[in-house]
């Protein structure tokens, strides 16, 4: 689905939040691939899952003709600094949730990229009927966990032992979630 533009300002920065488009694909292939490598706090070393230009081509076209699901990304700079994508699924018993990542480049961070990224998906799920955002984090993540609170995720669970990071020591998993029932 595709969103209208929304500029902000934060703390002297000035960026744009908008939907993604196919001119995007080289850009995200090669931001990707840096967010993987500045921070433990996603499921990818740098260079795993690697999704070429060609495939975000194609996650950018799904994604803006799908009403379940939704690709922005942050502009500053005139450059591509973040990006988040809602994905939901066909499945009729699913069909009210959709699931939420993120990845903002570590210079960038500080500037309410990543929360106004979500915040802008909360609008957008809240506006089309999709009743639940689902999302996991690292358990180490604390302001991410404590942001996610505050916009009204709960913590669901916790997966146990999830994940083994650089330091060689295994770490969890919390699953969280905001349900939005208009009833």
């Amino acid at each position: 689905m595709i969103i209208s533009n929304k500029e902000f300002h934060v703390n002297g920065q000035t960026y744009t939040i908008r939907s993604s488009v196919e001119t995007d694909a080289k850009d995200l292939s090669e931001l990707r691939l840096q967010i993987d490598g500045e921070t433990e706090y996603l499921d990818r070393e740098r260079g795993e899952a690697f999704i070429d230009p060609a495939g975000f081509e194609q996650l950018i076209h799904t994604d803006a003709i799908s009403p379940r699901n939704l690709f922005l990304v942050a502009v500053a700079n005139e450059r591509i600094v973040g990006f988040s994508r809602c994905e939901g699924t066909y499945l009729k018993r699913f069909s009210h949730k959709v699931e939420f990542g993120v990845g903002v480049l570590k210079d960038f961070w500080g500037y309410g990229i990543g929360k106004n990224l979500l915040k802008e998906s909360i609008a957008w799920a809240d506006s089309n009927e999709i009743k639940k955002i689902t999302l996991n984090v690292l358990e180490t993540n604390s302001k991410a966990i404590e942001l996610y609170k505050r916009l009204g995720f709960e913590i669901e669970g916790i997966l146990t032992k999830d994940k083994i990071l650089f330091d060689g020591k295994y770490y969890n998993t919390i699953v969280m979630g905001r349900f939005h029932d208009t009833k």
